[in-house]
């Protein structure tokens, strides 16, 4: 008899559902027949693989709003962004398929007399994917289709905060009429997971999470001589300049802020304002934060659904006490609470002044927490927004792009944005640096974690 995972409703707090827990030997069987699809997706021209991923994706907007309604109701995403969520894995995964022929062609090297020399970029075999529960979709797109169109097969373990969302990539490539067992879904425990990282039949592994989660799962890989992809988070910053358009960049911080509940890991969660513009940016957020309407994730007038986790809740009202309690000043929000008596819900926030030391502006609040704090000018930004162990995202907010273009090239994040934030392009590559986590997805450097060079070097007559 299988051991059972029950998650509840963030809103109504009953069971959202239950998936088997799957034991050792299930898990060895998974590998197995991903072993032997491997094989055959290996011997695939990218075309063939192309083609199957289109024929997946086809499958996979079939069902496209019973997925959405299984992300509402197992991490409380309003039921609009959950559908905004199936049209980005959309857009990833048609970008990933239009660049693969290109990226995954052989480089030619130039002729010389009497050799013919290329270096082919050769599948792995197995990649493990171990996507987060934050956007369960996207975050398991960015490794599913790059990696099977790299000529991989693939399992996906899904978090246990959303269990069910690697089942619609393996039936919709088990639709599309491919290898057996190309894309496959097996759910498992934190220990289990770590186990499979050990198995010699996974090739590579891509996970995104916590910084203790990849650290467990670096330490899962110890024993293994293979690059482990870690995409962890972050606590990203803004920088807002005196020039910028103000109303347009309260609107846009605001919301990177805000989205998802601020439970994205290149959300907004630090913002370092010029002292000539603080009072006014202040005044300007305070009622677009207030006017965030939470409720019941299914209703088209919830802006701002429940906290996914049991216990976040009074994680995120201990990062804003801590701040209180270093000088900052809160000014809206920060306290759990229920709507009409249902669900867990954390109250958006406003911490002003908020010092370089405090929680909110060292560690990941992962919440809809809007930190500001008073600088004098660029360098002084620059070099609060470097203060940090992590550095996935920084934004810029500017209408000068030299400014925006001097400060990036010293700002530590794999990506700096101008005038926008909490935003992934999929033709630009997505890494973290310092404790954000490294290796590559998306874009055609994504590719490069999935294959392995082969040289080919022949001399033609002898």
């Amino acid at each position: 008899m299988s051991t059972q995972h029950t998650i509840d409703d963030p809103y109504t707090l009953e069971a959202a559902c239950s998936v088997p827990i799957a034991d050792d030997r299930a898990v060895g069987e998974v590998l197995d027949r991903a072993r032997a699809a491997a094989r055959e997706i290996a011997r695939m021209s990218v075309g063939e693989r192309v083609a199957l991923a289109g024929r997946a994706l086809e499958a996979l907007e079939a069902d496209a709003e019973a997925i959405a309604t299984d992300i509402t109701r197992t991490m409380g995403k309003p039921l609009d962004q959950a559908r905004g969520e199936v049209r980005g894995t959309k857009e990833r995964w048609l970008h990933m398929q239009s660049i693969a022929e290109e990226s995954l062609a052989d480089v030619v090297l130039p002729p010389k007399d009497n050799f013919e020399r290329r270096i082919a970029k050769t599948p792995l075999g197995v990649v493990l994917d171990l996507p987060a529960w934050n956007y369960p979709l996207l975050t398991a797109v960015n490794a599913v289709v790059p990696a099977l169109l790299a000529g991989n097969a693939v399992v996906i373990k899904p978090s246990p905060r959303s269990p069910l969302s690697g089942a619609p990539f393996a039936r919709a490539f088990a639709k599309a009429g491919g290898p057996e067992h190309a894309v496959q879904d097996v759910f498992t425990d934190y220990a289990g997971a770590e186990r499979m990282v050990a198995d010699a039949r996974v090739d590579q592994v891509l996970f995104t999470g916590s910084v203790l989660g990849g650290h467990r799962i670096q330490a899962a890989a110890k024993d293994r001589f293979m690059h482990v992809g870690l995409e962890l988070g972050g606590n990203d910053p803004a920088y807002v300049a005196p020039d910028c358009n103000l109303e347009a960049t309260v609107a846009n911080v605001v919301d990177g802020a805000m989205y998802n509940a601020g439970q994205s890991c290149c959300a907004v969660e630090r913002v370092y304002v010029h002292a000539s513009v603080y009072d006014r940016f202040v005044e300007a957020c305070l009622p677009v934060v207030a006017a965030y309407v939470m409720g019941d994730p299914r209703d088209a007038k919830t802006t701002m659904g429940p906290i996914a986790q049991p216990w976040h809740p009074a994680e995120l009202v201990a990062f804003c006490d801590d701040a209180v309690k270093k000088g900052a000043r809160l000014l809206a929000g920060g306290k759990a609470t229920a709507v009409g008596g249902k669900g867990r819900f954390f109250e958006p926030a406003v911490v002003v002044d908020v010092p370089q030391g405090a929680d909110l502006l060292q560690k990941e609040s992962f919440g809809p927490i809007l930190a500001i704090s008073k600088v004098a000018d660029d360098d002084e930004a620059l070099a609060r927004m470097n203060d940090n162990a992590l550095g996935l995202t920084a934004s810029v907010w500017t209408g000068d792009k030299e400014r925006a273009e001097r400060m990036a090239r010293s700002l530590e994040f794999g990506t700096v944005y101008m005038n926008r934030c909490d935003s992934l392009d999929p033709a630009l590559p997505w890494s973290g640096v310092k404790d954000s986590g490294r290796g590559v997805t998306l874009s055609a450097l994504g590719f490069d974690g999935l294959t392995r060079p082969k040289a080919i070097h022949f001399r033609l007559k002898i």
